[in-house]
């Protein structure tokens, strides 16, 4: 499989339909290889040392912390991870940050939509700390107009809350909308808002395999969704 093969069947791309160009930015723009590795290897590891646990037994016991608020702010907040890990996430985000970097191609097409005149928004589920973090590392910000975190929001993408709190603080037309998102959750919710065109990231991370979806158009890379009015 090359890394722009469709994964999903024929659907056309009009750009000139588009204004608005909203991008998650961990697993579609940034490789999801760091925050798999943070948070389930590396952190267990740290965890595992300061209680004197097997890694097993740490990672099962912080598997369970993170179901515990999944869907909640508190899923993404480093700063609450700190305190209930007793471990400082963030700084342990900035000792591994020679791991962050973006998916191949990413760069290129944020460089292409600039050149092609859309307004470009990363919107993330990501904590502000982690965010900047991000940015420093890879320039990330550089190439965009705005990003939003999900604690300006208030709410998670997966969210129905999420969706119009988001429309009201930047000011898009759905029906005149992409979005592109690797969690299908994020973007069933944004269907359900009436985001016209979808796109989901079906490679997140470099050192996973392609995870396409059914309901919505996967792709593993980028340069096939700006060749002309593309068939993705």
């Amino acid at each position: 499989m090359t890394q722009d093969s469709p994964l999903h069947p024929r659907h056309v791309l009009n750009w000139d339909e588009i204004d608005d160009v909203l991008l998650d930015m961990d697993g579609t723009l940034l490789d999801r290889h760091f925050d798999n590795f943070f948070f389930e290897e590396e952190l267990p590891r740290r965890y595992a040392a300061l209680h004197g646990l097997q890694f097993e037994e740490s990672r099962d016991i912080l598997m369970a912390m993170y179901r515990s608020v999944e869907g909640e702010l508190a899923w993404t907040d480093l700063h609450y991870w700190t305190q209930r890990v007793g471990i400082d996430v963030v700084a342990l985000h900035r000792e591994l940050d020679h791991m962050i970097g973006f998916l191949p191609g990413a760069e290129e097409f944020l460089r292409d939509l600039r050149r092609i005149g859309k307004r470009i928004t990363i919107i993330t589920n990501a904590h502000e700390a982690g965010v900047s973090v991000k940015t420093t590392k890879t320039g990330l910000d550089q190439h965009v107009d705005r990003i939003v975190n999900a604690f300006e929001v208030g709410y998670l993408k997966m969210r129905p809350e999420y969706w119009p709190r988001c429309r009201q603080l930047l000011g898009f037309d759905p029906t005149r909308s992409f979005f592109m998102d690797d969690d299908e959750g994020c973007l069933m919710a944004a269907q359900q808002f009436g985001v016209a065109h979808l796109i989901h990231s079906a490679k997140s991370s470099s050192q996973l395999p392609p995870n396409p979806l059914t309901q919505f158009v996967s792709v593993t890379g980028f340069s096939s969704l700006l060749n002309g009015n593309p068939t993705i």
